[in-house]
């Protein structure tokens, strides 16, 4: 035991020596004491800030379809750090419109953290390819306005499938257009993402591409695409909630490259499915990778959200505290 002891001492030592270098020589007692709890804490001492969708409070339900402002009010009085905006719920685009929505952030201690955005580029005519980047780059540039750093994208489905619950149905899986490749079909996605690139990076605004259906719906495929397009300005957007079968070894796969992370519940049963999702077990996974981001909340079930979601904040106050 003292062995041990003396082992851990000499680590901390060095960390701590680490730590004070990085600061100078001649920095104050306290500066090198918080020099010391930085190079010690490690990934284990990360707290991530937890966030929730605008999509919490909608989930495409029309009676619950509230305004951007009040998810905020909202969210605040719930005790969230952050709100991320899903795009199809802005009622609006003009100045006076994103203005009021960064105003209401700011008076109520939120971060917008987060756009979520729909867009599509599986498709083998260009013209719809096309017409899926320039929304994509307008949208980089409305995150732009609002101070949102990243935008959620998605590779788009093959459109096969007669609806989204006939998708789910399958399991997220659907057959291709007649004559098309697999090969054909990521190299559309992938000149398309490099396309919107420039806009990302004169924006500041990092791509993360979820693991959300299409080519995407393994972590094979998505990281194919990611490290094609093998830019800073594109990374992935994590969603527990979208491998269906095993997905804690997925969840690893993508997780290194992950820049945000949508956290999935389901109070009261799912509106699709329902997976029950161990987030002691997830939060070990990014810790290992040293994610420090942001975790987005997307409660997806059927119970009134103004219960669901705060239990589902409590859930993940506790399995991404620090």
């Amino acid at each position: 035991m003292q062995r041990r002891q003396f082992i851990k001492a000499a680590a901390g030592a060095a960390a701590a020596t680490a730590g004070v270098g990085t600061i100078g020589l001649h920095a104050s007692e306290p500066d090198r004491a918080l020099a010391v709890r930085y190079a010690t804490a490690g990934p284990a001492g990360v707290r991530n800030r937890i966030a929730v969708s605008t999509y919490s409070f909608w989930r495409f339900k029309p009676e619950f379809k509230l305004a951007i402002d009040d998810c905020i009010r909202q969210a605040s009085a719930m005790g969230f750090d952050g709100v991320e905006i899903l795009h199809r719920q802005m009622t609006g685009e003009d100045r006076d419109y994103v203005q009021g929505i960064k105003r209401c952030a700011l008076l109520h201690g939120i971060d917008l953290c987060g756009l979520s955005i729909h867009q599509g580029f599986l498709s083998p005519d260009a013209e719809v390819r096309r017409k899926n980047i320039d929304h994509t780059v307008h949208c980089i540039e409305l995150a732009y306005q609002l101070g949102i750093p990243t935008v959620r994208v998605n590779t788009g489905r093959w459109g096969t499938s007669k609806d989204f619950d006939e998708l789910m149905r399958n399991r997220g899986v659907e057959p291709r257009l007649p004559n098309c490749t697999d090969d054909q079909a990521f190299a559309w996605v992938i000149d398309a993402l490099k396309a919107c690139l420039p806009a990302a990076r004169q924006c500041g605004v990092t791509l993360g591409l979820e693991n959300h259906w299409g080519l995407a719906l393994t972590p094979e495929g998505l990281l194919r695409i990611v490290d094609a397009v093998n830019s800073p300005w594109l990374a992935v957007t994590m969603d527990t909630g979208n491998f269906l079968e095993d997905p804690y070894d997925r969840l690893d796969a993508i997780a290194a490259k992950t820049v945000y992370v949508h956290a999935k519940t389901y109070y009261g049963g799912g509106i699709w499915y329902t997976l029950d999702l161990n987030y002691e077990r997830i939060a070990g996974i990014l810790r290992k990778h040293d994610y420090r981001g942001y975790v987005s909340l997307e409660f997806e079930g059927n119970e009134d959200y103004r219960t669901a979601i705060p239990k589902s904040l409590a859930v993940l106050r506790k399995a991404f505290g620090a």
